[in-house]
């Protein structure tokens, strides 16, 4: 199958397969933009982050904190907003707590971001350290309450806080040479310091994607027993969900987005607060069948990732399309709006694809049309 990409983002392609084993056509149109100063609109970047063919990670693999998932998730039911960055003391002004915020099209989210602190046992238990002041503080689950006690001898006593298991701060046995002096987290929920280093309770804090086999997300995988083995391998369990392919948390989902909402960071950069609104992309997506059958698709916004540290905004559209009987029947996938030079070309090449009247408002010129995607400024 041939992808035509007519936009100056990234683009590509795979193929998925539902439970019941039918394959899917996968697109997935990924812009990088810069995020503006209070005010101005968002840009598109000169460099385009591509697309992420593998889970990246903060260090080790499956021993640290996701960064950025596989951008080929056949399906996602909602959107999710996901921020990697920093946490930054007003003014420049070393302090030991400060308070972060995260707000998408009334989806808001707030934490408090600690400095450096350790466990001390005393009279009263275990507590925590005063916190040394910071400017600023890298905000992921690294830093998040979680981890893994394996300092047993016996390993049935061995466990891990499965909301995260590689944050710090957490510790099933109590023995003060094993806990005193081990870090806590740096960061926890508002109004809900963390105390105990045992507790099931404490809610994680990030707003990076959470790991795949952590709780709830690896619920969502479905079951992988005898009777998937025997019945269903080696398509997925009939108790497949697709929530499993949301990497946000479920307080960072959100409907799936159109452009022009506004996004409010709150101590996630230098400047304190900034505001500004998401680009509107307006871009067909054409299939066409090697019989030049033609049929029209949408792309949909449902990732949102926000590096404020390296001041950029990447958006991800994605377009799923189930096939009949093979990816092959599919000869041609047109993202963007080509110009009549383009379909002409084609058409004169010999590829089996009529032209097409283009939409109202379509350049009448010959010219390829790559300039930057429709982005409205905020308040158009």
């Amino acid at each position: 199958m041939e992808l035509v990409n007519s936009t100056r983002m990234v683009a590509g392609y795979t193929m998925g397969i539902e439970p019941s084993g039918r394959e899917l056509l996968v697109v997935v149109v990924k812009g990088t933009f810069q995020i503006p100063k209070n005010g101005e609109p968002v840009r598109l970047a000169d460099e385009q982050v591509p697309l992420v063919m593998a889970d990246t990670f903060t260090g080790k693999p499956g021993f640290s904190a996701p960064m950025h998932e596989v951008d080929f998730a056949p399906r996602k039911p909602r959107c999710d907003v996901l921020l990697n960055g920093s946490a930054y003391a007003p003014g420049g002004r070393p302090t030991a707590r400060v308070e972060v915020g995260l707000r998408v099209n009334g989806m808001a989210k707030s934490f408090a971001v600690v400095g450096n602190r350790h466990w001390q046992s005393g009279l009263r238990g275990m507590t925590g350290s005063e916190p040394r002041p910071f400017a600023v503080m890298p905000i992921s689950y690294d830093v998040a309450f979680g981890g893994v006690d394996n300092r047993h001898e016996d390993p049935a006593k061995h466990a891990a806080f499965m909301r995260n298991p590689i944050g710090k701060g957490f510790h099933k046995d109590l023995r003060p040479e094993w806990v005193d002096g081990a870090p806590l987290p740096n960061t926890e929920e508002v109004g809900r310091p963390v105390t105990s280093p045992d507790s099931q309770a404490v809610l994680p804090m990030s707003f990076g994607s959470i790991g795949r086999g952590w709780d709830p997300r690896y619920k969502y995988a479905g079951t992988y027993d005898d009777k998937w083995r025997e019945d269903h391998f080696p398509f997925l369990p009939p108790d497949f969900d697709e929530q499993y392919y949301h990497a946000a948390p479920l307080d960072q989902q959100v409907p799936h987005l159109q452009g022009g909402e506004e996004i409010r960071l709150v101590n996630l950069t230098p400047d304190g607060q900034i505001a500004f609104a998401l680009p509107v992309f307006d871009a067909p997506i054409r299939f066409f069948s090697k019989k030049a059958a033609q049929e029209h698709g949408t792309l949909v916004l449902d990732t949102v990732l926000l590096e404020p540290d390296k001041q950029r905004l990447m958006l991800t559209w994605r377009a799923t399309r189930p096939v009949k009987k093979s990816l092959f029947e599919i000869a041609q996938t047109v993202v963007g709006k080509p110009s009549r030079a383009w379909w002409a070309e084609r058409q004169e090449t010999g590829f089996r694809i009529p032209l097409v009247p283009l939409p109202p408002g379509e350049p009448e010129h010959d010219e390829p049309d790559v300039d930057e995607p429709d982005i409205d400024e905020p308040g158009k």
